[in-house]
């Protein structure tokens, strides 16, 4: 194909191919040519053109096919167009000879069609050039039209259709040609010819003003002509023609001369009496109509009234919003009278179709085209036509009085509309109810009165199921069948055995309706109809075992009803019974007329049969229905049928064996006895029955019986394939692959393919062997596929031959599709057969005549399924999938050229499908500009009158796949489509996608589509695109566009009276001004958006917003984006808050509750992510505090008292935030949302007994709920930020305001003893609701504080959603009244807090004591805090676990809970056990930090409940020995903890949980695992992994102190086992992290995590060591060995192996050991000696830090009592005064040396004091001179590093100090050394001089001051 594409055609390449090859070789070379001439340079074409004429001129000779054809004819025009234009006339002349030739040859058909198609393109492009050649060539087209076939007649009227539109005015002399032969061909038999006939009409129309002046009547009674027998195309085509001939007739495009009566346009009363003449006699002519009337007949058929219902839609469309708006009570009042003209009802069924027709052409104009507000105006002029002769045009009374009229169809319809009117306005819905309800009972005794009140309620209840609020529970009713459709958890067995006994006489009674019927006649008949439908419906929904013993008496009904002789005389309703059970790939087959169009609503009346279509009054159950739409049941008759086919399948299989052969037999001689239509009716119902049986069977996987059974249901299913019925052929098709899934047997199945085989050989006639066709392919459907390649070989050998057939298209069309089953069935095993089957499909394509649309359909599905078939394999770059890969591309051109919109639809589909395989081989920038033609297109034709809706599917499907890979790329192409788009008429979607691109349009078509898969797949590509672009450069365009379409709110036209007072006062305005004055005033690209539109808008603000979070952290730093605004291009969310925060007022204040609710939802997401960005202009300001006004504004409304209950609440939601955000810091500001809560509480503690009951009282819940809980996160709030201002004022001695934290709780204040009940209420409420199943008995009858028992369902949701922060908030309040009652409630609470024990009087009515109640309390909100942390559902709710966790930490900071749980072990260790699991199962660290903090406060409770059990022992025992106390804490005597019941267990579990999943080498059994992972080693803990591990060590320490002497032992070697182990960790630092990062050889532990972990094991070591136990009699000497053991265990921790070792920290904890434990552990050999020798090796190490260090704790030792420290000072005083010696020869160089050198003199003078008064002065007589060596001359002085000077200094400092303390000993030491006494002299002598230079250069400093000071000083020093 790649040799296809260049300018001239390759002949050599194109000579070598094979016919079917070359035509496609052909077809992708003119398709290339086409795209490629406009691009060519002039010169070129004219070079060539010569060349390129003869090529295609060949093409044209050569038999084109019709996609061919009309390409070719399309690269003709174009080249003559852009190159030479003179020899265009040779090719006219050359077509016109073509089209006159008798060539009656095969070939020569093609040939005259494309050279027809030429002539057509020639004059469309080259326009008035061609002027001359005009006449001859349309005698030419008109004459062969005469003698041509349908395909001709096609081709000429589309060919004329160009010529007009080429030659515009020019034409005009042959105008009145054209017509005649257009009127012809609009009455054609062929539909196609009817199409092209109304289009060219519709061309001839913009200039023949004769059409829609002096012509209209006689065009307007062709197209009702027109409109008889045809099809949905037709029916469009002729409608746009007619409707565009009206509008123009009533507002002329160009001025036109004044009819005889004075007016030169037409009314709009004459043209809706043309409407009406169509729509009441159709076509027909004067006579013919007097007599069908003289007859009492109808003449007019359905399709002509709906297709001039449609034309009447085209018409207002046309006109537009503007026009309707001024003239809509002129038009409903006509459409009235059409509706009431006793014509239009003639029959129930000519009503039902009235009233469809009519409802239509509202909905498509009044419900279309006016905005909300002209709707509104809509609504009262229809109240007005229907309430004419009554008082008041109030919407609701006239509705309400329409229940009462005598009609059934109008009451019912009335009941239908106020169930519309409570689903859109939810505050009504209870208003209406009560009217309703009082209304029947006041007028009970009228029949119409009890009908009409009665259908209103029911309607009234059923609306609840949509609406979010509902109404109150005390107004609701249920019927037997609604219990059974929607309810069907509640129907038990026992329900159901209380339906049995009225139903199993209702059965007996079917026994009896025959006779009733003989007896009674036609009166009866249509109530047992209805009666026999309840039934089988009952049955169906039913269990069949529970009415076994009615099975016979059923099945004989069902047989009667199926195949009975008194049920053949009416047509039968296929068309609505069989499509469900259909398959739905297989309906397209039975025609277009079955898929959903945007007519379908009126489309759907051509199904019913002659007793009517739906309606209401069919059925008024169906009131009741689950639905948006108003139901249409069908007419009873047919309903019946329905109802019993569906209770046959259910029931067949429970009956047995040989009477299901005998019902199918019976079924069988039933269908071969009867004859013509009786036969085609027997023969659909009880094929339908079979299938209905099958596809039950088949969905329960059961089986159908005996092998019997097999054999009669075979023969219907065979019969009804060789039906007439494409549909019965389609149902017979699916039933055959039912039966052989049920039968599950292989050579059944077999048996059934050969017998399909046989038929296909010897049937003649195209409906048999389209259906064996069809069951060929369906056959396999539900068996698992083909997976014989011989049957597959065999089947496409059938099937391929059968495709090919062109004298029947039906058969083609069958054949085709049942080959594409195939395809789809036989997956990977097809690819075989690939390539034959490209050829074949692309063969047809290019050869299969326009006037079959449904061929190219069926080969588009093939050509989908090929592409499915071949997948990802088509990505590949050989040859052979290359070339598969171009036919995909050639099929889906062909079909995407062709003017059919299915065939569109599936080649989009198909271009998507190979999109999805391989997205480099699809062209954007020609798919993309295709796509967004078909919704201009779309949009060019007002009112959905354009494209089919599954190809506005198709589009916006592929366009939102597209996106999700290249949504920029989409975009882009969009925009340059509209900025090249050819002259014509700007559409609205023109306008606005170059004014806001693609995602505009999307955005417009949104708010015009009703389809809600459409409307879904809009959204979804809005988002795709939004996502891929919002935050890479488009952000600013995204905001601005939902902006724009926010603020689309008004209408865009001037109110009706406006308008007409405009008309009165300026009669000669024109109409443009009436056009001009149609765009916004506003100015956007947006006029009138619904509320649906704009709150998606919404949404997609708050996905702007979230995305904006995961992308560049400048979106919410204003200084930040500032700055890179200025050296960046690039846009920022931050900049943007203006906008945003105007968005949601907007929102939050519409009149939609919906938008509101969106707005209140935005406005709460932009407080939490910008209320903490600081603002850089004002320091100590946050950017949102501007913003106050608009946030206050925006609240307000939702607190009004008509304000719905779920705005309120979420209102409180965005008032808690805007409190809490801190953004406000001023309380006079703050009190106005203040205000809004506090009115919101008053209204709250009116109770629900004095609020108006409009909702359901779970709304009443939910609003409470809300307002509660917004009040606890507020005061949650201040008590923080309270918490913080105190903890600040203690740092900054008081200073500050109270406009902070303070003056918030000051707020809260006074309403918090309110508050503190209606939270412990609510928190009582929330506890009985989430009580297991068993005890719902239990429950309070009247329901609890703030929920009743009727909606306990619906309550469960809201306390689920606010009950956190109110338990939160409770605890904080507990926490401050230290739990000490107060008796200041209010007096004005009129609502209980509770129903039982939560105040302060018990269930028996005794007075319950403070303790009681504070009891129950804590109880309470300790029983809530743990069955929530239990709840495995508790995944995504981290909000609540932390406030769980917090209000358990604000109970426990109380001493009294504390005492409780102290005294409750086994609580305490449930608490435990639930604080385990969620160490487990969370992984967030706060939340893992708080259980730690609870867990040390549950130890404290111990330990002081311990405490006092000791003191209170010693205080009674008095003087009593301690050993015979009695024993009290855990391990008692024994020292045994039982795991489950202790304490002190849970508390280590929980220990070592973290500990190890921190530092898993700590567990014997990971201690081998590699460090390399999360948590491995010491070195890879973060920050808040420290403070973990910190606080385990922590609550580690105090575990012994719980425990009782025994149980400290048992438990003391694990708690010094894990702190050894921690230590060690901490103390072995790998060489390899040494060379990653660097660190230093010893020392510290890096970072200061790691560093507060060190602290707190030292600490938690000290604290275990010095722990009472180890001193207490029964446990010394367990504890000495134990600590032993520790000790010598943390000597070994120095013999490091191949790792560096921190001694600086192990020097710290043995110091700990050796200061704590006491001589009777550490003086033990050999430890001492080992002690001894670790300080020894300190001392002389080479870090100066380790040096430093270890003198630092040897002063430590030195200082201890003499047990310990005489051992220490004997041994390592001689190496210190060595060290000091040695510090004249070798000075220290560095600070590190420095410290060492002055340590170890700090650790000397330790030594002497340590030192007995004997001793002393010879120890001193040795420290001085050392001090004195470290002191230098003079001369050396000035010389010397900074760390030898300091060392100078200090020594002299030490020697000032320390020489008149020992003056003996220094006045004898500095006699006997002179050299000694020189130094020091020398060194006192400059250390005064120095100290004289500073103090001379300060007072000179002081003077210069004072100088230039002020000559007045203030005093500063008043003491």
């Amino acid at each position: 194909m790649e040799q296809a594409h260049s300018l001239l055609l390759n002949e050599e390449a194109c000579s070598q191919l094979g016919e079917h090859q070359r035509a496609e070789f052909i077809f992708e070379w003119l398709n290339h040519l086409k795209k490629l001439l406009p691009a060519t340079d002039r010169a070129d074409i004219k070079h060539n053109q010569r060349r390129l004429i003869d090529q295609t001129s060949d093409i044209l000779i050569g038999s084109p096919g019709p996609p061919t054809r009309w390409l070719l004819a399309h690269c003709l025009a174009l080249l003559y167009r852009l190159g030479d234009s003179v020899p265009s006339s040779l090719l006219v002349e050359r077509c016109n000879d073509i089209i006159c030739s008798k060539d009656d040859s095969p070939s020569g058909l093609p040939t005259r069609l494309a050279a027809i198609a030429c002539l057509g393109a020639l004059f469309e492009q080259l326009g008035r050039m061609l002027v001359g050649y005009f006449k001859d060539t349309l005698a030419n087209l008109l004459k062969a039209m005469k003698s041509a076939e349908s395909q001709g007649r096609y081709e000429i009227m589309l060919s004329l259709e160009r010529i007009l539109r080429g030659l515009g005015v020019s034409a005009m002399p042959c105008y009145r040609d054209v017509y005649k032969a257009a009127r012809t061909c609009l009455t054609d038999r062929s539909m196609a010819v009817r199409c092209a006939a109304a289009k060219c009409l519709l061309e001839l129309q913009r200039e023949a003003v004769f059409l829609w002046t002096s012509e209209l009547e006689n065009v307007a009674t062709l197209c009702f002509r027109a409109f008889e027998g045809s099809n949905y195309n037709v029916r469009v085509s002729v409608a746009k023609l007619l409707g565009t001939l009206l509008a123009a007739a009533v507002e002329p495009r160009q001025p036109i001369a004044p009819k005889q009566g004075g007016r030169g346009r037409t009314s709009l009363e004459e043209v809706m009496d043309l409407l009406s003449v169509g729509f009441l006699r159709g076509g027909a002519g004067f006579l013919r109509a007097s007599g069908d009337m003289l007859k009492g007949t109808s003449s007019v058929s359905k399709d002509v009234r709906i297709g001039v219902t449609q034309a009447c839609v085209v018409f207002v469309s046309t006109l537009g919003s503007s026009w309707l708006e001024a003239n809509s009570p002129a038009f409903l009042s006509l459409l009235m009278e059409l509706a009431s003209h006793g014509r239009a009802t003639q029959t129930p069924g000519d009503a039902v179709v009235t009233r469809r027709c009519v409802s239509f052409i509202l909905r498509s104009t009044l419900g279309s085209l006016l905005g909300e507000k002209a709707q509104t105006n809509a609504a009262k002029q229809l109240c007005l036509a229907v309430a004419a002769q009554k008082r008041g045009i109030a919407l609701l009374d006239t509705v309400i009085s329409v229940l009462l009229h005598p009609t059934a169809s109008a009451c019912l319809a009335a009941a239908w509309c106020l169930r519309c009117v409570a689903m859109a306005m939810p505050s009504q819905g209870s208003l209406l109810l009560d009217r309703c309800s009082e209304r029947l009972v006041a007028l009970k005794s009228s029949p119409e009165a009890v009908a009409g009140y009665g259908a209103a309620v029911a309607a009234l209840v059923a609306a609840v199921q949509h609406g979010r609020l509902g109404i109150p529970h005390t107004k609701g009713m249920v019927a037997m069948k609604n219990l059974l459709l929607h309810c069907r958890e509640l129907v038990t067995d026992d329900i159901i055995s209380r339906l049995l006994t009225p139903l199993a006489c209702a059965v007996a009674l079917l026994t009896k309706l025959p006779a009733l019927v003989r007896s009674y006649s036609s009166s009866v008949r249509s109530w047992s109809v209805i009666y026999r439908l309840r039934v089988y419906e009952l049955l169906a929904l039913l269990p069949p075992h529970n009415y076994q013993e009615s099975f016979g008496l059923v099945m004989n009904q069902l047989v009667t009803d199926l195949s009975g002789q008194d049920n053949l005389n009416q047509l039968c309703s296929e068309l609505t019974l069989l499509p469900p059970l259909c398959h739905h790939d297989d309906l397209p087959l039975v025609g277009p007329t079955l898929h959903d169009t945007d007519h379908r609503y009126i489309e759907e009346q051509l199904h019913g049969s002659s007793v009517g279509g739906g309606s209401l009054d069919n059925d008024a159950f169906s009131l009741c229905e689950r639905t948006y739409e108003a139901p249409a049941p069908l007419p009873p008759p047919i309903a019946l049928t329905a109802a019993a086919v569906r209770l046959f399948g259910v029931l067949f299989p429970h009956i047995i064996s040989a009477q299901r052969v005998k019902i199918l037999e019976q079924f069988v001689e039933t269908v071969n006895q009867l004859k013509g239509q009786r036969q085609q009716t027997v023969r659909t119902h009880v094929c339908a029955a079979l299938c209905s049986l099958l596809k039950h069977q088949g969905g329960i996987r059961g089986s159908l019986g005996p092998e019997e059974v097999r054999s009669p249901a075979l023969s219907l299913l065979s019969g009804s394939l060789e039906s007439a019925s494409p549909l019965l052929r389609c149902l017979a098709a699916e039933g055959l692959a039912r039966l052989v899934q049920v039968v599950g047997d292989p050579g059944f199945t077999v048996s059934v393919s050969l017998l399909c085989f046989d038929r296909l050989k010897t049937a003649r006639d195209a409906a048999s062997r389209s259906g064996y066709a069809l069951a060929l392919g369906a056959l396999y459907r539900y068996t698992g596929g083909i997976s014989s390649p011989q049957h597959l070989s065999t089947c496409l050998g059938v099937l391929f031959t059968l495709s090919q057939d062109s004298t029947s298209p039906e058969v083609q069309t069958w054949s085709l599709h049942s080959l594409s089953l195939v395809v789809d069935l036989s997956g990977g095993l097809y690819r075989a057969h690939a390539e034959p089957s490209f050829t074949l499909v692309l063969r047809l394509l290019l050869a299969a005549p326009p006037t079959h649309p449904e061929v190219h359909h069926s080969l588009g599905r093939c050509l989908h399924a090929l592409i499915t078939c071949l997948g990802p394999d088509l990505q590949d770059e050989g040859s052979a999938v290359s070339g598969l890969r171009s036919s995909c591309l050639v099929g889906c051109e062909v079909m995407q050229a062709g003017p059919e919109c299915l065939v569109q639809a599936r080649a989009i589909s198909c271009l998507q499908q190979l999109h999805m395989f391989s997205p480099p081989h699809v062209n954007l920038a020609s798919l993309v500009p295709a796509l967004c033609e078909i919704l201009l297109d779309y949009s060019m034709l007002a009112n959905l009158c354009g494209s089919y809706l599954c190809l506005r599917r198709a589009v916006v499907a592929c366009l939102r796949q597209l996106v999700q890979r290249e949504a920029l790329e989409v975009s882009e192409h969009a925009v340059t489509l509209v900025k090249e788009l050819p002259r014509r008429d700007n559409t609205q979607l023109d306008v606005t996608i170059k004014e806001v691109g693609l995602e505009g349009a999307l955005f417009t078509l949104l708010d015009r589509e009703s389809d809600p898969g459409l409307r879904n797949d809009i959204q979804e590509t809005l988002v795709h695109m939004m996502a891929s672009s919002a935050t890479s450069g488009k952000l600013g365009h995204w905001l601005k566009l939902c902006k724009d379409v926010l603020s689309a709110t008004t209408d865009c036209q001037t109110p009706v009276e406006a308008s007409q007072e405009d008309e009165e006062a300026d009669p000669s305005r024109d109409d443009d001004s009436s056009a001009f004055r149609a765009r916004s005033e506003s100015g956007g690209p947006f006029t009138a958006l619904r509320w649906a539109t704009r709150r998606f808008a919404m949404e997609c603000v708050c996905r702007i917003i979230a995305q904006c979070e995961t992308a560049d952290p400048a979106h919410f730093d204003m200084a930040l984006a500032q700055e890179r605004r200025l050296h960046e291009s690039t846009d920022f969310l931050v900049l943007h808050l203006g906008d945003l925060v105007r968005m949601a007022f907007m929102a939050a204040t519409d009149h939609s509750d919906q938008l509101r609710l969106a707005g209140l939802q935005t406005l709460l997401v932009i407080i939490r992510r910008f209320s903490a960005i600081p603002e850089p202009e004002f320091p100590g300001h946050v950017i949102l505090e501007q913003y106050q006004a608009n946030v206050g504004a925006a609240l307000r409304p939702a607190f009004t008292a008509d304000a719905p209950p779920d705005v309120t609440a979420k209102a409180c939601q965005v008032c808690s935030a805007w409190i809490a955000s801190g953004v406000v810091s001023d309380l006079r500001d703050l009190r106005r949302v203040h205000q809004l809560l506090a009115s919101s509480l008053a209204k709250v503690q009116a109770g629900r007994d004095t609020c108006s009951q409009l909702y359901n009282e779970a709304t009443a819940t939910m609003e409470t709920l809300a307002v509660l809980k917004a009040w606890a996160e507020v005061y949650i709030v201040a008590v923080q930020r309270s918490r913080q201002k105190e903890s600040s004022s203690l740092a900054t001695e008081g200073s500050g305001s109270d406009s902070g934290g303070a003056g918030l709780l000051n707020l809260v204040q006074s309403d918090l003893s309110t508050l503190s009940r209606l939270w412990l209420a609510a928190l009582q409420d929330y506890a009985l609701l989430t009580l297991p199943q068993e005890y719902t008995p239990q429950l309070p009858a009247t329901g609890g504080s703030f929920y009743t028992a009727e909606t306990v369902n619906q309550a469960r949701a809201h306390y689920s959603s606010s009950w956190a922060p109110i338990l939160h908030a409770t605890s904080l309040w507990l926490h401050s009244t230290g739990f000490v009652m107060s008796d200041d409630t209010p007096a004005n609470l009129s609502r209980p807090a509770t129903p039982t024990s939560m105040g302060h009087t018990g269930s028996m009515g005794g007075a319950k004591s403070p303790e009681d109640i504070n009891s129950d309390r804590l109880h309470l909100l300790l029983g809530i805090s743990v069955e929530f942390l239990c709840s495995p559902h508790s995944e995504d709710q981290m909000e609540n676990i932390t406030s769980c966790l917090r209000a358990l930490q604000a109970l426990l900071d109380v001493p009294w809970p504390r005492t409780k749980i102290g005294n409750d072990q086994a609580l305490s260790v449930e608490l435990l056990s639930v604080l385990h699991r969620l160490m487990v199962t969370r992984e967030s660290v706060s939340v893992q930090l708080a259980v730690l903090d609870l867990l040390r406060q549950i130890v404290t409770a111990a330990q002081e409940h311990v405490r006092e059990k000791r003191h209170s022992a010693e205080v009674d025992d008095g003087a009593a020995e301690k050993e015979t106390l009695p024993e009290f804490g855990e391990g008692r005597d024994t020292g045994g903890l039982i795991p489950g019941r202790s304490l002190v267990f849970g508390a280590l579990e929980l220990c070592l949980c973290v500990l190890v999943r921190k530092l898993p080498q700590l567990s014997p059994k990971l201690a081998g695992t590699s460090p390399t992972g999360p948590g491995g080693s010491v070195w890879s803990l973060s920050d808040s992994d420290c403070q973990l591990v910190s606080s385990a060590l922590c609550v580690l320490s105090e575990l012994p102190s719980v425990c009782s002497p025994e149980g400290s032992v048992s438990i003391l070697p694990t708690v010094l086992y894990l702190l050894l182990g921690v230590l060690r960790e901490l103390v072995h630092q790998s060489s390899t992290h040494i060379a990653n990062t660097g660190a230093p050889v010893a020392g510290s532990v890096g970072g200061a995590g790691l560093g507060s972990v060190v602290q707190a094991a030292l600490q938690a070591l000290k604290s275990v060591v010095t722990s009472p136990m180890s001193r207490q009699e029964k446990s010394r000497g367990a504890w000495n060995l134990l600590l032993r053991s520790a000790l010598n265990t943390l000597l070994g921790l120095w013999d490091s192996g191949d790792s560096v070792v921190d001694q600086i920290s192990l020097l710290t904890a043995l110091t700990v050991f050796l200061l704590s434990a006491g001589p009777d552990v550490c003086t033990v050999e050999p430890l001492h000696a080992l002690c001894l020798q670790r300080f020894t090796a300190s001392m002389d190490a080479k870090d100066p830090l380790v040096v430093s260090r270890c003198y630092q704790l040897l002063t430590s030792v030195f200082q201890a009592p003499p047990g310990v420290a005489v051992p220490y000072i004997q041994a390592l005083g001689p190496p210190l005064v060595r060290f000091l010696q040695k510090v004249e020869r070798s000075r220290p160089q560095s600070p590190e040396e420095l410290m060492g050198v002055l340590e170890a003199v700090r650790a000397m003078e330790a030594l002497v004091q340590a030192a007995d008064e004997s001793q002393r002065p010879q120890l001193v007589a040795i420290l001085l001179p050392l001090l004195i060596s470290f002191l230098l001359d003079e001369n050396a002085l000035g010389s010397a590093p900074a760390a030898s000077r300091s060392l100078h200094e200090a020594a002299l400092k030490d020697l000032m100090r320390l020489g008149p303390q020992h003056s003996a000993v220094f006045r004898s030491l500095i006699a006997s050394s002179p050299h000694l006494k020189s130094r020091l002299e020398a060194a006192v002598k400059g250390n005064q001089e120095s100290l004289n230079a500073k103090a001379s250069s300060a007072n000179a400093a002081a003077r210069s001051t004072a100088k230039s000071s002020p000559s007045i000083t203030l005093k500063t020093n008043f003491l």
